[in-house]
């Protein structure tokens, strides 16, 4: 560290660096200051470092030569999902905490490398579920940690978009990303519907993949793309039950037709009331609805957390802002970072069996 501030060093200097990794470490400035920079396209490196840089950083092509540098403390791993597990380990071993952006790994194998060598390290290691940091997530967490759902059987995990597909970077190249919406979205919903529901123990899962959509781009919101390369499933759906017997469905898509299109939502169900996230009025924000019984009636009760003068005004911040000030006062404090480890095993573990399932058609158990 210098004068108490972290020295981050970024790998991987694209799409998901530049939108929301990188602006946001660059309004802590006071926590830590972004030191070096290391991608395959020398030129990434040279415009983040011009952007986000302290003065004099350093840039790397080979994330080995930037994890030489002693100073650096944090590490962001922000590369195509096939680089993270590696990447991540080397950096554990080389003494740097570690950010690895979801999905943790491409594999179940390689996220218990993670977990392993940061557990062998003691070095902190987090993934990027940033969604957890949203105002409706955290009411909602609380809600359900302070029992008022009661005993929550039944989750829906949502992630939907009627024509999203991303159409730039490997997004659609299966080897590079590991699979499609499903590890690109459905990672996203089913890490919050586990969360909420404070339950890591899945017993089975059954999963359908399907590859219906890659040559209908007409709508798409990022622009068409080429059929040729899309090599990825456009939806998938999973049907998990825990030990305990509760049941979550997960369905996670690029595009599908339908006009019921959720991205990172969940419906929970318990025995005492239930749970909604829904799309705000508010862009790209979401509202959380409860229900419940009061006075012999079914009622519908949603906090205000969404809009308002306070939440528009000064000292507001993002919740990708959230997520690394978490992040990096939990390595400056010595506390734990809100996602652990061992949950985003979990969740990779899952979407893992969903795979299997759907591809050899049969439901997949767990030990």
């Amino acid at each position: 560290m210098n004068n108490g501030k972290l020295k981050i060093g970024i790998i991987g200097c694209g799409g998901i660096a530049n939108q929301k990794h990188m602006p946001s470490l660059a309004k802590l400035t006071h926590l830590g200051e972004m030191v070096a920079f290391c991608d395959v396209i020398e030129e990434s490196a040279q415009k983040a470092a011009k952007n986000f840089g302290s003065d004099n950083a350093k840039v790397y092509t080979d994330y080995k030569e930037l994890l030489k540098d002693e100073s650096i403390d944090v590490v962001h791993v922000l590369t195509p999902n096939l680089q993270h597990s590696y990447i991540t380990v080397d950096a554990l071993e080389a003494g740097k905490h570690v950010m690895c952006e979801k999905p943790m790994a491409i594999n179940s194998i390689e996220a218990k490398k993670m977990v392993d060598a940061a557990n062998r390290t003691g070095k902190k290691l987090t993934i990027g579920y940033q969604n957890r940091f949203r105002n409706d997530s955290q009411v909602l967490h609380k809600a359900c940690r302070e029992g008022q759902l009661g005993d929550i059987y039944l989750s829906k995990a949502h992630a939907v978009r009627r024509r999203g597909v991303p159409t730039w970077g490997v997004f659609l190249d299966k080897e590079q990303q590991g699979g499609g919406p499903l590890i690109d979205l459905g990672t996203h919903a089913l890490d919050l519907a586990l969360w909420f529901m404070d339950n890591y123990k899945p017993k089975s899962v059954s999963g359908s993949v399907f590859y219906k959509m890659s040559d209908k781009f007409e709508g798409n919101m990022m622009g068409p793309w080429d059929p040729e390369k899309y090599h990825v499933e456009d939806s998938a759906f999973g049907f998990i039950k825990m030990e305990n017997g509760a049941t979550i469905f997960l369905e996670s898509a690029w595009a599908l037709n339908t006009t019921d299109a959720k991205e990172a939502m969940t419906t929970l169900c318990g025995t005492e009331g239930g749970a909604e996230m829904r799309a705000s009025s508010v862009f790209g924000k979401s509202d959380v609805i409860f229900n419940s019984t009061k006075h012999g009636q079914l009622v519908e009760t949603k906090p205000s957390i969404s809009g308002g003068i306070a939440y528009f005004g000064p000292g507001a911040e993002e919740d990708g802002v959230k997520e690394a000030r978490q992040w990096l006062e939990s390595i400056l404090n010595d506390t734990e970072p809100l996602v652990k480890p061992e949950q985003a095993l979990v969740v990779t573990q899952i979407l893992e069996a969903i795979y299997t399932s759907a591809e050899t058609g049969k439901v997949v158990e767990f030990e």
